[in-house]
């Protein structure tokens, strides 16, 4: 089965676990509207690939790994929009989950998918409890705190700002459980693939400064310029538009020599290429920067 067909149906399962005829209709609806139609799933192809490069002795858990990947993103994505946090009106060109479904529905639709991240990876692990356990763990240490995503969103509440720490945290921690996870789902040490997801995750970072900076919310089927309006620390503030790319296409250049020896190393490398030319920004003709 294509890598894609196996994230899309991993994710389609998991969420239609959640919508029983018995559950609250309005809900049930908003955690499909909320994962479907999906992004670039990059989060889980990272996951997927790194499995393949090692093996991929157990495809079960790569599968289970991979949607709960996806459904924490999204999650994150539905809380970062509400009106306490960035009060984004739009996402992936539609609607926001608050928008369209009401603000509380939004804060149980991403409880639902964080909580159904978690229950993919149990009822998997069900038989290989020791990479089951690993896989979970690794979710929960890049997913709260002190060095996941929530504490990435809790970065932006403080008065002095580790610049490091918050891009790690915000962006960075989800892409090192991608390779990690991808790497334990096929029976492997996680720790040689914490750099490879630390750096993939800063270059997102970069790059998606770059682009709230450099592009309109049509383009980027979400508000713009988000970073100067929230006042949060940023790639093109601190470095200027062709330093922040100067420092993407170096990030980049580090994340392939970062790769594990592995049997797929080749592909994975081919892969961190194809996402280096994705993320790098078309720049416009003139910019004030």
């Amino acid at each position: 089965m294509p890598m894609k067909t196996r994230i899309e149906a991993a994710i389609t399962q998991a969420v239609q676990a959640g919508q029983s005829h018995r559950a609250p209709l309005q809900l049930a609806q908003a955690l499909h509207y909320a994962t479907f139609p999906g992004g670039a799933r990059i989060r889980p192809t990272i996951c997927m690939s790194v499995a393949l490069a090692c093996g991929d002795d157990r495809p079960y858990l790569a599968d289970a790994a991979a949607a709960a990947l996806e459904l924490m993103h999204c999650a994150s994505l539905v809380h970062d929009d509400l009106p306490c946090f960035d009060d984004a009106d739009f996402r992936r060109g539609k609607p926001s989950v608050h928008r369209a479904f009401s603000e509380p529905l939004a804060v149980l639709t991403g409880d639902s998918l964080i909580i159904m991240a978690f229950e993919q990876i149990a009822k998997a692990a069900v038989d290989d409890p020791g990479r089951g356990m690993q896989l979970l763990l690794t979710l929960s240490k890049r997913s709260g705190m002190p060095f996941g995503i929530c504490a990435g969103q809790g970065w932006e509440s403080e008065a002095k700002i580790d610049l490091s720490a918050y891009h790690q945290a915000k962006t960075g921690a989800l892409f090192i459980a991608a390779t990690q996870m991808g790497a334990l789902a096929a029976g492997q040490e996680a720790e040689p693939w914490f750099e490879l997801g630390a750096r993939i995750g800063e270059a997102f970072q970069v790059a998606d400064d770059l682009r709230d900076a450099l592009y309109d919310e049509e383009t980027l089927g979400k508000p713009a310029g988000q970073d100067n309006l929230h006042g949060r620390p940023n790639a093109v503030t601190q470095l200027g538009v062709q330093g922040a790319v100067s420092r993407l296409k170096d990030i980049l250049g580090g994340a392939i020599a970062s790769i594990p020896s592995c049997p797929g190393e080749a592909q994975l490398a081919q892969m961190v290429r194809a996402y280096a030319e994705r993320l790098t920004p078309v720049m416009p003709a003139r910019h004030p920067h």
